[in-house]
């Protein structure tokens, strides 16, 4: 992408790689995405590896949950992916990776890897964790998501409960190198935004279940 293109460039490409009606409880997610993604393509410092990767795909699955109708679910994250010069599938591939790499560990090897910038892990992990060694490395949430996600991964992971979890990933985010505090906000947010979608998406299901008893009760009628 082109220094000179404005999130407003994205927002038109998305537009016209995506041209269906988005409902609204899913709009925010989309807004976020598109001016997140557009602002790390311009970041100098920014490299589209695979723990960005499993950030990106993961705050997408877990957000757009529920879409209708599921079939357009996978084109929408192309679209976005694409309006900001990424390839969605690619991206797709490097996350699978690097899940079933950490899924054959159990989950104090993953720490351990972590914790030591990848020494003794398997290549594909190794070069992500590298990647945050780098002089230049630009943080975002999506890293903060991504080290949550690999730990979600690994074997044993499911025994723990959510903030057992975040812990590991705020104290080896920590020995990584990045910035406690902001970890710390990124995950809570991001776990608090989770509840909230998970919600909303059940009360529009309800909602709408509700709605098509009611107009097959009034088929119903009119045709006594």
């Amino acid at each position: 992408m082109g220094v000179s293109l404005t999130v407003a460039d994205s927002k038109r490409a998305f537009h016209n790689a995506f041209p269906y009606v988005i409902a609204p409880i899913y709009r925010r997610l989309v807004d976020e995405l598109l001016v997140e993604l557009h602002l790390l393509s311009h970041q100098k410092g920014f490299q589209a590896d695979g723990l960005f990767a499993v950030g990106l795909t993961q705050v997408f699955d877990s957000f757009s949950k529920g879409y209708r109708p599921e079939e357009q679910r996978e084109p929408l994250f192309e679209a976005l992916c694409s309006a900001n010069g990424f390839d969605g599938g690619a991206l797709r591939f490097q996350a699978q990776q690097a899940r079933d790499q950490v899924g054959h560990h159990s989950l104090e090897d993953v720490k351990g890897w972590l914790s030591n910038q990848g020494q003794g892990a398997p290549e594909v992990i190794a070069s992500l964790l590298g990647s945050v060694q780098r002089d230049d490395f630009h943080y975002s949430r999506l890293v903060a998501v991504g080290l949550l996600s690999l730990l979600q991964s690994a074997q044993g992971a499911d025994a723990l409960d959510p903030q057992a979890l975040r812990s590991s990933a705020h104290e080896i985010g920590e020995a990584m190198g990045l910035i406690k505090d902001r970890l710390d906000k990124d995950l809570s947010l991001y776990a608090g935004n989770i509840e909230k979608m998970s919600q909303a998406v059940e009360l529009m299901e309800e909602t709408v279940a509700a709605e098509r008893r009611r107009r097959e009760r009034a088929a119903e009628g009119s045709a006594t």
